[in-house]
């Protein structure tokens, strides 16, 4: 892969470069997590604690990695994650990643927090988009943001659950990070004028943390989801989601997927990796509705453990950031190609030819004992 003239060999290798072209608190923003930072390592770290067992003598001329969830045709089980402020690491923003990912037949997840409207994204033609929101005090607002979205196009609906205040994030406050005064959060600025408050200058500002958190329902209780499924006819997912208790709890309230995830390690320190709780959590949910997980992906291997531990797709978060940084759409495009191409190359040399042939039976967890599984001719 090559961007601005240089010449990467992995996704794991463009954060250093991107680092130069952010402001030190841009990119703390983005690259910190919360407190000690113990379950952001942990997030990368848990994926050493899985091995790959390959299956031999298969014909892997004809390796495809497309799949399908939720309705959504994928040439990847790879989807852009919702992030926050994406024109602080390049002017074209959400419509660069936006782009970047419909080039490479995937989708991207549109945040609340976007500095770029869900209608002006979806305006460029950009598809398949899905659109990540929190649920505010105000649901008469959260229900219109719910129809903008269903209405612009968008092909599900995510919501957030683990993030009901702001976790302490010590990079932040030590930068005193806040928005370059030639931003705003879009988003926050509808919220803000329709839910009837005066401070929306403060979406732009220094306060603008403080100021989302008074606007998102920290009250919420699972009540909220039936309601939800009342206002729209997209599926509805949940992310955060980390005990299988809660998942179990969802699936049976109505909730259409779940998204393991801890935020990237920016929400609650010590909470598990999500790899490690990805089993648990699909176990749980038997089949009902399909799993996806983020959290640490930056290897195609990476992407084949999570299927392989029954996940129908991952989330890509942190590496689309310094891809974009670097090469704007081109550079979001060449990172999916080259993490799809470490995708197709891993399934080809595990001996799997589809996304549904990767298994358990291609796994094997560390630290227990080695159970090699059995032919099933």
């Amino acid at each position: 892969m090559e961007l601005a003239g240089k010449k990467y060999s992995n996704l794991e290798e463009l954060e250093a470069d991107a680092r130069h072209l952010l402001s030190k608190s841009a990119y703390g923003y983005y690259a910190g997590g919360s407190e000690s930072e113990t379950t952001f390592r942990d997030n990368r770290e848990a994926f050493s604690r899985y091995r790959l067992l390959p299956r031999y003598l298969v014909d892997v001329r004809n390796v495809s990695t497309a799949t399908e969830i939720l309705g959504t045709k994928l040439s990847m089980p790879i989807i852009i994650a919702p992030m926050a402020i994406l024109r602080l690491c390049h002017a074209e923003g959400e419509l660069a990643m936006a782009a970047g990912a419909a080039a490479t037949g995937t989708a991207m997840a549109l945040s609340t927090m976007a500095t770029t409207s869900l209608e002006e994204v979806a305006a460029t033609g950009s598809d398949p988009l899905w659109f990540q929101l929190y649920v505010l005090t105000r649901r008469d607002v959260t229900a219109a943001i719910v129809r903008d979205a269903e209405k612009s196009g968008y092909k599900a609906l995510i919501i957030t659950v683990d993030a009901p205040r702001l976790g302490k994030r010590e990079e932040d406050n030590r930068n005193k990070f806040s928005l370059p005064s030639h931003l705003s959060l879009k988003m926050m600025e509808r919220i803000t004028k329709q839910a009837g408050h005066t401070e929306h200058q403060e979406a732009n500002g220094s306060k603008f943390g403080r100021h989302f958190t008074s606007l998102i329902d920290d009250g919420l209780t699972w009540e909220f989801i039936p309601w939800i499924k009342t206002i729209t006819k997209l599926p509805v997912l949940l992310k955060g989601i980390l005990a299988p208790d809660d998942a179990r709890k969802a699936v049976s309230m109505g909730v259409d997927g779940i998204i393991v995830s801890n935020h990237g390690g920016r929400q609650l320190d010590h909470a598990p990796s999500a790899i490690d709780v990805l089993p648990m959590v699909v176990a749980a949910v038997q089949g009902r509705v399909p799993v996806l997980v983020d959290g640490g992906v930056r290897r195609g291997t990476d992407v084949i453990k999570c299927i392989a531990l029954g996940a129908s797709g991952v989330l890509v978060g942190r590496p689309m950031l310094w891809a974009l940084t670097l090469g704007g759409k081109k550079g979001v495009e060449a990172a999916l190609r080259m993490l799809q191409g470490e995708l197709e190359l891993g399934m080809a040399l595990l001996g799997c030819r589809s996304v549904a042939e990767v298994t358990k039976d291609y796994l094997i967890p560390l630290g227990e004992p080695l159970k090699i599984p059995q032919s099933r001719l």
